[in-house]
């Protein structure tokens, strides 16, 4: 696809956007709520569209849909209300001040394939209520789920021409089209050449990127939770999310029962793409040459791993994980700097200490004694950090990423001094004002000593 046949269909999205933008913000969660009620209703059909098995369709695309709609209908208005400001500075009285959020205009979705529903869906739904047009990129083989919903908001009184499903290869001519925000859910390589595109147009984004997660368990640890939980990991959509637990960092003394309880709990395995198997069977074998045990392949599992691995630092969409063996706590954090990918962690242990160390964590998330499902609150903002990106999608923030800032104040009464030509010509009185207004005591009282003194008859 090319510019010539993404232009008319930018035209038509900023048209309709501009109606869509200005329809109150109830009315536009009116079609969201009917979206929301649809999406229960058809959600079989919905999630036949989905290679996936139907219970895990369900469980890990189709209620968290329908929670983020949820989330919306009761919370975006709020949200994105315009803000006045109280009293400000005094050279300000009688100026109302307020924050205004608006929509940034027309969002392109740079799709993934592994969630193909929920994730370009939740970002669909949130740049609609912010009074956005938007247009979807899908995955290659991944467009009938979008497409799907695409025609549930439709029935649900989304008027034409605010969701455009754009063909498959359809994002470098996206890219230069000039959409006025966009949102990428994939990895890094792409994330790297989305914000090159994004440059040569000036457009923000926000990107969230792979995950190389790591999993820390501390002395105390239930090991029957933490190897149920990473088993969990390994076995959620063949392994194909992106945080599912990858380094999972664990004291010495404890991995041998560990990796006993893990072994014991291994999903079947799983079909892996052709290339990405081939990629990481060349990871394991270069772990394998450098002390590693692979004790698993597929799911793969790795024991005695080292953090300097190469596998530690890609995002091999797979289903693979490395126990490395630490000493403590610190050595834990130490190595877990090593890998250039920030997306989530995971805790296992007692939960005042867990708690202590999610604060020393550089992650987008922290899980404490569990793992991937609490993000899925459609209260919490999702992001990364360093190579898993920046920016975040879901929650209030998300939402507030679909908008622009526009700051109104209005002058109702009160003195202009700026517009004082004497007192902006005199340095001294600017002075007085300043250290009355923002010097230490002593000096707001030895000016109001010098000024009394000087305001006395003689």
């Amino acid at each position: 696809m090319n510019e010539n046949v993404i232009a008319p269909i930018l035209v038509r999205a900023r048209q309709a956007g501009v109606s869509w933008a200005a329809t109150p913000i109830k009315r536009r969660l009116a079609v969201i709520a009917r979206c929301r009620h649809a999406i229960v209703a058809n959600a079989e059909a919905l999630a036949a569209t989905n290679p996936r098995p139907l219970a895990d369709t369900l469980s890990a695309e189709i209620l968290p849909l329908a929670e983020a709609a949820s989330f919306l209908v009761g919370n975006a208005a709020g949200i994105l209300a315009t803000k006045r400001l109280g009293l400000g500075p005094l050279w300000l009285t009688g100026v109302r001040q307020e924050i205004r959020r608006e929509p940034r205009g027309t969002v392109l979705i740079l799709a993934p394939g592994n969630y193909p529903l929920f994730l370009p869906g939740a970002q669909a739904l949130q740049a609609l209520a912010a009074g956005n047009a938007v247009a979807v990129k899908p995955a290659p083989g991944r467009a009938e789920p979008i497409r799907a919903l695409a025609a549930l908001l439709e029935q649900a009184g989304l008027p034409d021409g605010l969701l455009h499903i754009l063909a498959e290869d359809a994002g470098p001519a996206a890219m230069r089209a000039g959409y006025d925000y966009v949102v990428l859910t994939g990895s890094a390589d792409t994330g790297i050449a989305v914000a090159r595109a994004a440059a040569e147009t000036l457009t923000p984004s926000a990107m969230e990127l792979s995950g190389v997660d790591a999993a820390f368990i501390l002395p105390g640890a239930d090991l029957a939770v933490a190897a149920a939980s990473l088993a969990y990991g390994l076995r959620l959509n063949a392994g194909a999310t992106c945080i599912a637990p990858r380094r999972v960092f664990v004291p010495r003394e404890m991995e041998a029962d560990l990796l006993s309880r893990l072994l014991a709990q291994l999903p079947p395995a799983a079909v892996i793409p052709e290339a990405t198997e081939t990629r990481l069977v060349a990871l394991l074998a270069d772990a394998e040459s450098k002390g590693a045990r692979v004790a698993a392949r597929n799911p793969a599992v790795l024991s005695g791993a080292s953090p300097d691995l190469a596998i530690l630092n890609q995002d091999v969409f797979a289903p693979w994980l490395a126990l490395v063996p630490v000493a403590d706590t610190e050595a834990a954090l130490q190595a877990a700097a090593q890998c250039a990918y920030a997306l989530g962690a995971s805790i296992f242990g007692p939960p005042a200490a867990a708690y202590a160390l999610a604060a020393r964590i550089d992650a987008g998330s922290v899980c404490v004694n569990d793992l991937i499902m609490p993000t899925a609150d459609p209260r919490l903002p999702f992001g990364g950090r360093r190579r898993s990106g920046f920016g975040v999608t879901r929650g209030a923030e998300g939402l507030l990423e679909m908008t622009v800032v526009k700051t109104v104040s209005t002058r109702r009464f009160g003195p202009r001094p700026h517009l004082d030509t004497k007192l902006n010509g005199d340095p001294a009185q600017l002075l007085t004002l300043l250290h009355l207004l923002h010097g230490s005591r002593t000096q707001r009282v030895a000016t109001l000593r010098s000024f009394v003194t000087k305001a006395k008859p003689r």
